[in-house]
């Protein structure tokens, strides 16, 4: 009999455990955390199962560890912790009694030792995504294995052929390494158990997929990313009659496998098909009455999406994202009775009027089209849609009050860059789960419905470049998870100050853009130090992009302008962990705060076109995460501060257009800035102007104790401190421009991703 956590374990054997523990930095794991994977057995008091928290432990595993006493356990997980430059010890031979082995996501390098061959009464071992290298390990001796992961390692060469011939071997996920080859079966007939084969993204030619159709008993097979040099032919899996999960994505077709008198397997429940250069719609799928997923974007299918894929009667997500679709066959209605809850028809070239979306949709992707006409009032009475994103289209007409309907369910609402008038709707209830709003690019007027504070898990609002006349939204502050503000370019106007000349309020806000505006009046020294942002890269749920909202089938990502180095892009992937700052286009005046000094990682500042005057605050050489800095077209008197210099990430600096003088500082960051960052200032001197400061009656560099000898200037520096001693420093941890930039090219600018492996892992 087996009790959870330390009951039935004898007391050498916790002592034991807490030895284990303290061989490793695991300060982010307590006590209970690090206990509650413990189990023993009653009668002996011996430790049998231990499975450690993700991220309880840091450090080597070395071969002498104390773990390897535990030789009564069945049961051991590592997965997930930080054992960065161990190799996988061969002491693992010394656990003989384990069933199940999981070492996943641990940073292991090196080879797998043969020893792990003398696990004899292993059923499960996970050594997946490590660093691990070497030819395919020894498992031919446990043959009570029945599932095997080593997939994303570095493991290369052939797959042994005794593998798949294994007695219980049912799941064998060899994904993303680098094995070769073919698979040796024997000509006469053999029994096997295997019904899960994932081999993508290896180095395998099609001459692997013959013997895989042997494989009858197959439920689930993954062939993404061969190394073919012909196209595959679907039929060659006609013999997998239990086949349900089929992913062949990123390889090429025989165009006549697809056609409707191709013989395929007809219980298939999950289909990708994406980046297989398939140019017309397959008709074989209409066979196919099973299906619930079906993604076959990225391709090059032209025309009309036919109206028979709508009757599939279990369809329940549907991917046609990046082709060159035109239009739906049938009616206007044609989509409304299908089953179909995730629907993505981004990336087409769909025009006319928006079709009824199904009933039981859930999540409705349309963006970067050229929908026509109304947002269809069918929409509102869709009572489980949680996304709606119809950006990047023709759309005119008024955004419908119905929305409102959408009390609990309405999770993303993005109507960017379409051609909506009127006002946005007061239309939030108290309790409404909306995370995203943005309706930026439109020609919407009237002022900011006040119902948006009912939208308490707001994170994400973006309404720039409008015709929205209203002051600023002080009243935000309410809510409690804001992240992202954009009002650029729309006819805001007064105050961006509160009339006690306090901080900005604002909880969790990284993302300020509020240019091309009207507002006007001063900042308070102060202005910046309740600035508080999360200082981690990913938040409280592992995610590292705003707008994932951890469904198990779809990332949604948030899209953000960014005016970054003098220049205007659009990101569409925003990270959940920079600050940026765009104030400028405005009316501002009055004394830069000093308190921007406490925001020491944001990577982006623009206070450019506005009237501000007095010097260039000297904390802002305290931000060392700042990149781009524009400062130009104000009344800025005073020096450049040297400080600035030393800014090692400072990509891009522009002060010009003000009343500075002095020597601009010589760092290696500024020297390489074109001249007109520093043109239109009469006083300054120095590298990259032409103007030379030898010889000349230019100023010395200001210093702190001339900067406080200024009695104005003095003033503002020692109420910022003040203030600062009181609130403490509200720092923002902000990443590296350059890095989000190759993020974005890397991972592409999709914002909605049908994440089909997993789906296939779960439908």
């Amino acid at each position: 009999m087996i009790n959870g956590g330390l009951a039935g374990c004898h007391h050498h054997q916790i002592q034991s455990l807490l030895l284990f523990k303290n061989e490793f930095d695991s300060r982010s794991c307590n006590r209970r955390d690090y206990f509650n994977g413990v189990q023993c057995d009653n009668t002996t008091g011996a430790v049998t199962k231990l499975h450690i928290p993700s991220g309880c432990l840091t450090g080597i595993l070395k071969p002498n560890s104390s773990l390897f006493g535990f030789n009564h356990l069945r049961y051991l997980n590592l997965s997930h912790n930080n054992f960065t430059s161990s190799s996988l010890p061969s002491e693992f031979s010394n656990l003989n009694r384990l069933e199940v082995l999981s070492l996943s996501s641990n940073g292991f390098t090196g080879k797998v030792p043969s020893s792990i061959s003398n696990l004899s009464l292993l059923s499960s071992l996970d050594i997946s995504q490590n660093e691990l290298t070497g030819s395919f390990p020894l498992v031919h001796n446990l043959t009570k294995l029945s599932i095997l992961n080593i997939s994303h390692n570095h493991i290369s060469g052939n797959i042994p052929s005794s593998l798949l011939m294994m007695p219980f071997l049912s799941i064998v996920d060899l994904t993303g390494n680098h094995l070769t080859g073919s698979i040796d079966i024997p000509n006469s007939s053999f029994s096997s158990k295997l019904e899960s084969l994932r081999l993508g993204d290896n180095e395998f030619d099609a001459q692997i997929l013959e013997p895989i159709s042997k494989y009858t008993t197959l439920k689930d097979l993954d062939l993404f990313y061969l190394n073919t040099s012909y196209p595959i032919d679907l039929r060659i899996f006609s013999s997998l009659k239990l086949l349900t999960n089929l992913r062949l994505s990123g390889n090429q077709l025989l165009p006549a496998s697809l056609s409707s008198r191709s013989n395929i397997p007809l219980n298939l429940e999950n289909l990708a098909l994406s980046g297989c250069g398939i140019s017309q719609f397959p008709n074989a799928l209409k066979r196919l009455q099973s299906l619930k997923l079906l993604d076959i974007s990225n391709n090059q299918i032209k025309g009309k999406v036919p109206e028979w894929l709508w009757n599939l009667p279990r369809l329940r997500t549907v991917s046609l994202a990046s082709n060159y679709l035109t239009s739906f066959e049938g009616r206007g209605d044609v989509l409304e009775n299908s089953s179909v809850k995730i629907l993505d028809l981004a990336l087409n070239h769909f025009t006319g009027p928006l079709p009824n979306p199904p009933l039981s949709i859930n999540l409705l992707s349309a963006w970067n089209n050229t929908f026509t006409g109304n947002i269809p009032l069918e929409i509102c009475n869709r009572n489980s849609l949680t996304v709606l994103d119809l950006s990047y289209n023709n759309l005119t007409g008024a955004i419908p009050q119905c929305l409102s309907n959408f009390r609990d369910s309405l999770t993303v609402v993005n109507l960017r860059k379409n051609n909506l008038e009127g006002s946005i709707p007061d239309m939030f209830h108290d309790g409404a789960s909306l995370r995203t709003l943005d309706v930026g690019y439109n020609q919407l007027t009237g002022k900011l419905p006040r119902s948006l504070m009912n939208c308490s898990s707001l994170k994400f609002v973006s309404l720039d470049h409008n015709k929205i006349k209203d002051t600023f939204p002080f009243w935000l502050k309410a809510l409690p998870d804001l992240q992202a503000l954009t009002l650029r370019s729309n006819k805001f106007y007064g105050p961006i100050s509160t009339p006690v000349k306090g901080p900005l309020a604002f909880p969790k806000l990284r993302i300020l853009e509020i240019s091309d505006n009207n507002f006007t009046g001063s900042l308070p020294p102060n202005f910046f130090v309740n600035w508080k942002a999360s200082s981690l890269q990913m938040d409280e749920g592992g995610r590292i992009y705003m707008g994932d909202y951890n469904n198990p089938y779809y990332s949604y990502e948030d899209t953000l302008d960014l005016q970054y180095k003098g220049l205007f892009m659009e990101q569409g992937k925003v990270l959940t962990s920079y600050a940026t700052i765009d104030f400028s286009g405005n009316k501002l005046e009055g004394q830069i705060p000093e308190s921007v000094g406490l925001l020491k990682a944001l990577i982006a500042l623009n206070l450019s076109n506005n009237l501000f005057t007095g010097h260039i605050p000297l904390s802002l050489e305290n931000v060392s995460e700042l990149e781009s800095l524009d400062l130009s077209n104000n009344r800025l008197s005073g020096t450049i501060p040297e400080g600035l210099g030393s800014l090692s990430f400072l990509a891009y600096i522009s002060v010009a257009h003000n009343q500075l003088k002095g020597e601009i500082p010589q760092g290696t960051q500024i020297i390489g800035q074109p001249k007109s960052s520093f043109e239109d200032n009469a006083g300054l001197c120095g590298l990259p102007l032409e103007k030379t400061c030898f010889g000349t009656s230019a100023p010395p560099i200001q210093t702190h104790k001339q900067e406080d000898e200024d009695e104005e200037e003095g003033e503002q520096v020692l109420n910022w401190k003040g203030v600062a001693a009181g609130y403490g420093l509200g720092v923002l941890l902000g990443l590296a421009i350059a890095q989000v930039i190759v993020n974005i090219q890397a991972l592409g600018s999709f914002r909605f991703l049908l994440l089909i492996s997993q789906c296939l892992s779960n439908c």
